[in-house]
């Protein structure tokens, strides 16, 4: 895999015969004029003998709807309001939103039919749902990353520059154990329980701390859980979760789009888990998967706070080994009765502003008393 902190960072090159600037006298890079049709779409995977093919299709397709995207809608847009300082930048930034619509159309496409055939509760007032919804194309598909690309970019290459210069070269799990080397869909799984590993150490710290939990919340009030659900967070709490995984990345070396696909899987099945839908994996099923019926107990009313359980977003292992896993064959009403009315029905900004307080609030009771439930 790659070395660089992003992987489109380096992947491009300046043409000192094709050369154009925008009205701020900046050159433009060789990229921006049309490309030949027969030139090879660029590539996120170190491809090999094993790279699934399927993976290599995929990212083809990907990238050459991001280049499209990036060449005649995102760097018009940069050209014209004179912010061409961005454009080494600005395919990622359209990969980013190819990503996150496949896996809203994925996600939609698997979930709808079988919440509508199997729900679990049946709503005539679906506003809240609405909301959910507006969370999630935000999140995946709107401005979100790409403002979380420009807040974290300069910041992953400083710190990256920085360990190199002091000696330290980011691994990767190949690097760190040498037999995953050539074995692609194997590094896959592992990285994936690594990272969810991380994942549940912080959702069950968030649950640990009432100020933290306090933010955290927003995504508990929701009393109408569907598959939308999954991306209703605090801006706080989803900022928290950047930089923990910031530092899980440059830990064990995997850079945001190395693995985009791993990313794509990881958030299909915790819409999954989410969903209103009365589906558990069964047994065993259950103990590899977090299914929704799982995760479902995890946002019952009597599971909010401190005293919850099934914390892991993708595989109930890591819920098995630290003993937070429950199984019950239960489908219990979800929300917290604690959280503001506005954190469980309000639109965005009231839920948002809601958080914020409900956090302040919390924050300012005595240290003693923020550990609790």
């Amino acid at each position: 895999m790659g070395d660089a902190a992003f992987p489109g960072a380096g992947r491009r090159t300046r043409s000192s015969q094709r050369q154009l600037r925008d009205h701020r006298c900046r050159t433009l890079a060789a990229r921006h004029l049309p490309h030949h049709r027969n030139e090879p779409p660029r590539s996120r995977y170190r491809r090999n003998a094993l790279t699934p093919i399927m993976l290599i299709f995929l990212d083809r397709f990907f990238n050459m709807l991001a280049g499209e995207i990036d060449q005649y809608l995102v760097l018009p847009l940069l050209y014209h309001f004179g912010w061409m300082q961005w454009e080494e930048l600005s395919f990622d930034w359209a990969l980013i939103c190819v990503y996150g619509l496949f896996a809203v159309i994925v996600t939609y496409a698997v979930c709808w039919p079988l919440e509508a055939l199997f729900p679990i509760e049946r709503w005539d007032d679906r506003k809240a749902v609405v909301t959910d919804a507006f969370y999630t194309i935000l999140n995946r598909v709107g401005v979100l990353p790409v403002v979380s690309f420009l807040l974290f970019y300069q910041v992953q290459v400083w710190v990256n520059g920085f360990v190199v210069d002091h000696g330290y070269i980011p691994p990767t799990l190949e690097t760190l154990i040498p037999p995953l080397l050539g074995h692609p869909v194997i590094t896959f799984i592992a990285y994936a329980l690594i990272l969810d590993c991380a994942d549940y150490w912080r959702h069950r710290l968030s649950h640990s701390y009432r100020s933290w939990y306090a933010l955290h919340a927003l995504h508990h009030a929701q009393r109408q859980m569907s598959f939308w659900s999954d991306d209703r967070n605090h801006l706080l709490d989803d900022l928290v979760a950047a930089i923990w995984f910031g530092i899980v990345g440059l830990a064990i070396g995997i850079p945001p789009l190395q693995f985009p696909l791993l990313f794509l899987f990881m958030r299909f099945i915790e819409s999954l888990s989410h969903a209103n839908i009365k589906l558990s994996f069964g047994w065993l099923g259950d103990r590899l998967i977090v299914s929704p019926r799982f995760h479902r107990l995890h946002h019952g009313l009597r599971a909010a706070g401190r005293n919850s359980c099934n914390y892991g977003a993708v595989f109930p292992i890591w819920d098995i080994v630290f003993g937070t896993a429950d199984f019950s064959a239960e489908y219990p009403p979800t929300g917290d009765r604690r959280a503001p009315e506005s954190m469980a029905t309000g639109g965005y900004i009231a839920q948002q502003l809601g958080g914020l307080q409900f956090f302040l609030e919390q924050w300012r009771q005595p240290a003693k008393a923020r550990r609790s439930s």
